[in-house]
């Protein structure tokens, strides 16, 4: 990191990591061209869990190389007078590997209960309703790095 004056701790960057509402994963093809997409996730213990369709360029890009990076920005701030912006990130490496069973069960919950919480009966039907057109992968924390100016 440049600027290490500006790196946070490793619990800080759980929490900004944990409450963010999107990140982007960063993903790279076959053909060597990355790709960026921002997705919901959530976080479960070491793990990042996304869920996504059965098949589409994130799909293949992750058959083709499974090392990601995945990117959340927490609050910000333009400063427009001190030509600056307050902010809050993090940034995870890792590898995605799809999950399977009671781990895309946990992981389909997960999501459930970070973006929609307030509805966990009718969460637990739609993932029952759509379990066999949907993928749920883990992202496996290798590195994370925070940084934030205040």
């Amino acid at each position: 990191m440049r600027r290490s004056e500006r790196a946070i701790s490793r619990p800080e960057a759980e929490a900004i990591l944990a409450a963010g509402e999107f990140g982007v994963l960063s993903t790279v093809g076959s053909d060597g061209i990355p790709y960026g997409i921002p997705i919901s996730y959530c976080v479960i213990g070491d793990g990042i869990y996304v869920h996504c369709a059965v098949e589409g360029r994130k799909l293949d890009n992750l058959g083709a190389c499974d090392q990601v990076s995945f990117c959340v920005i927490g609050n910000t701030e333009v400063l427009p007078d001190k030509f600056a912006t307050r902010y809050e990130s993090v940034i995870v490496s890792g590898r995605a590997a799809e999950v399977f069973d009671a781990e895309k069960q946990r992981a389909m919950e997960g999501l459930q209960e970070k973006y929609c919480s307030d509805y966990r009966k009718e969460g637990l039907e739609y993932i029952a309703k759509s379990w066999d057109r949907t993928r749920a992968f883990r992202i496996g924390i290798e590195k994370m790095t925070g940084k934030a100016r205040r």
